[in-house]
């Protein structure tokens, strides 16, 4: 009884390696296209005008600081209620 069969597997192996490849009809016709959304761009613009602005601004805080050294410095607690509400709905689009 003969259990290693090696020359069918090589007989197969030969067979399949010598059998020629077809070569698929390549289609380029037209050329690639990218399109970014109108809201993409948008962002894009927010984003770029973020960066231009400075993350401190310096003549504001120096005004706020000699309104409380002179304590003449008052909280508008309509505009804090505002602008928390503001950041409230924000973080909900996103």
């Amino acid at each position: 009884m003969r259990i290693n069969k090696l020359d069918n597997v090589f007989q197969v192996y030969n067979k399949n390696s010598t059998a020629k490849k077809t070569k698929g009809k390549q289609i380029s016709e037209g050329s690639d296209e990218v399109k970014i959304s109108e809201k993409a761009i948008d962002f894009q613009f927010a984003v770029k005008k973020l960066k231009d602005v400075e993350e401190i601004r310096m003549e504001k805080v120096k005004n706020i600081k000699n309104q409380i050294k002179s304590g003449t410095y008052e909280v508008n607690s309509n505009m804090v209620a505002e602008k928390i509400l503001e950041d409230i709905s924000f973080n909900k689009k996103i």
